[in-house]
């Protein structure tokens, strides 16, 4: 008779969050697949299960160690499967496992947990009925930019994983792609840092300090609306932020108002005759 393979939801921070039928799971299989065995170890002693057997299960040995399970379930074995936060196989290793013992009718049991992108997407004040849920963009800039004008049109609330060494980067692309948008940017979920920016793109953009900016961070950007032109006042607004963060005026008010229906030009007037109110820069 197979065995089972369990898939186990852990915390994606707060350690509170494990639940008490994952922590059965993960007391009572022959073995935990962890995509980081250490950070798994730190669990397990949260949980005072420090004799359990951990074998490495992470992208660069995925393949090989699929086999290895396989063989495992297939002679009876129960295995845990965990990755370093949140659900196996989103965005995370496990999915070549599950669809391999699929093929060989091996029972595949799910132990639900926290999830950042849905975490992220709650908390973020954005529409919640429809969404798409995109993980990391491409490592090449030409496979992200498609990628992005592939979403364009999407009138769903998209959500994306990202580091934050790259999310400057990744914002600056989103906004270049999709036009202004509204965002959340949420980093450190449910740890003592925790916090989500809100507002557009644009604006956002302006107040990022990758610098400082540590943690994991998921970006929640709103879909394509139908509602008509944008409000003129809110991308006077979202081009002065532009502004004020070293963008030229005339660059500022062409970022905003790209497939907002609304003209540049008119955006870029108001932006000048601001100039002399305190709220330019005088850059143009």
């Amino acid at each position: 008779m197979t065995g089972t393979l369990f898939l186990v939801g852990t915390p994606i921070g707060n350690l509170g969050d494990i639940s008490p039928r994952a922590t059965q799971a993960l007391a009572t299989v022959d073995l935990i697949a962890a995509e980081d065995t250490r950070r798994t170890g730190r669990l397990l002693a949260h949980l005072e299960l420090v004799d359990r057997t951990l074998i490495s299960f992470f992208e660069g040995n995925e393949r090989e160690r699929t086999e290895e399970l396989l063989r495992r379930l297939r002679d009876g074995a129960t295995v845990a499967l965990v990755t370093d936060g949140g659900m196996p196989t989103i965005s995370d290793p496990g999915f070549r496992l599950v669809r391999s013992c699929a093929a060989e009718g091996i029972d595949v049991r799910v132990v639900p947990g926290p999830s950042a992108a849905i975490a992220a997407l709650a908390i973020s004040g954005l529409p919640t009925d429809r969404f798409v849920f995109e993980g990391f963009l491409p490592r090449k800039a030409g496979d992200r930019k498609r990628r992005l004008e592939a979403l364009a049109s999407d009138p769903r609330t998209i959500v994306f994983f990202e580091s934050p060494r790259r999310l400057k980067t990744m914002l600056t692309e989103t906004l270049d792609a999709l036009g202004d948008r509204p965002v959340a940017v949420a980093r450190e979920l449910t740890k003592l840092h925790e916090e989500v920016l809100r507002g557009t793109l644009a604006g956002t953009l302006a107040r990022i300090d990758e610098a400082t900016l540590k943690g994991e961070v998921v970006v929640v950007v709103g879909g394509m609306q139908d509602g008509g032109p944008a409000d003129e006042e809110a991308l006077v607004e979202r081009a002065r932020s532009l502004v004020a963060g070293g963008m030229r005026s005339r660059e500022a008010a062409r970022a905003v108002t790209e497939r907002q229906g609304v003209s540049a030009n008119a955006i870029y007037r108001r932006l000048i005759a601001g100039v002399g109110d305190g709220v330019g820069s005088g850059r143009v």
